[in-house]
């Protein structure tokens, strides 16, 4: 099981402040699985990513990637857990605007301390060729619309292997088709890397793309009807 998390609750704040934003949330996502968690804002679809991505440490409960609790190491193992087996995809693209596509994608390489050969940018430039890149290559990302940049964001979310893909709203700042586009490119690519992926939405055009669906409500998840 690339995820598991199991009987996680998240307390925010103190006192009169204090807020339950995950009440005893257990899930599971297989390798190249899509699972989709719908709810509205509010809802604790933010701080789910944000466990799940070792952003946060829970209140309560565990949470397990590829078989290694990461609610329970060191600082520096968890930094290079986020490092090595997750890959994030983003509301907007967040790419560096001086750099090439080419090179958002190669920037992950130098990131974990080596140089970039020739095999990291084949591999760079066949996940761009898979998302509809390969004539982009060079462009920056004010050379590129809306949708070019979320491409380039799921290739880069690809390039380092991660074991789980965690997808924050990507198709809020489309519109409805490009928005479609963009999770069945996600789906095709979770499916063919065979990299479970967890995507938080409110928009349920994009379901369909969802080989399982979950509702998340007053930070509870229940799956869906």
């Amino acid at each position: 099981m690339s995820l598991k998390v199991s009987d996680v609750s998240l307390i925010l704040g103190d006192g009169a402040q204090r807020v339950t934003a995950l009440d005893n949330v257990s899930l599971e996502a297989r390798p190249g699985e899509l699972v989709a968690v719908l709810g509205p804002s509010g809802a604790g679809k933010s701080s789910l990513l944000a466990v799940c991505g070792g952003l946060r440490t829970p209140t309560s409960g565990t949470i397990s990637i590829n078989g290694t609790e990461i609610t329970s190491v060191k600082p520096a193992q968890l930094t290079e857990i986020r490092r090595e087996r997750i890959g994030f995809v983003f509301q907007q693209s967040n790419l560096v605007p001086s750099l090439t596509a080419l090179d958002q994608l190669l920037l992950l390489v130098h990131l974990r301390g080596k140089k970039p050969n020739g095999e990291d940018t084949k591999r760079a430039r066949a996940l761009l060729d898979e998302v509809g890149m390969s004539a982009r290559v060079d462009r920056r990302p004010g050379q590129l619309s809306g949708g070019e940049r979320q491409r380039v964001g799921i290739a880069r979310a690809f390039m380092m292997s991660p074991a789980l893909l965690l997808v924050d709203e990507p198709t809020s700042m489309l519109d409805q088709n490009r928005g479609k586009q963009i999770v069945e490119l996600l789906s095709q690519e979770c499916h063919d890397h065979s990299v479970a992926t967890l995507m938080v939405t409110h928009d349920h055009s994009v379901l369909s793309s969802a080989d399982r669906v979950v509702n998340i409500s007053d930070g509870r998840l229940a799956e869906a009807d």
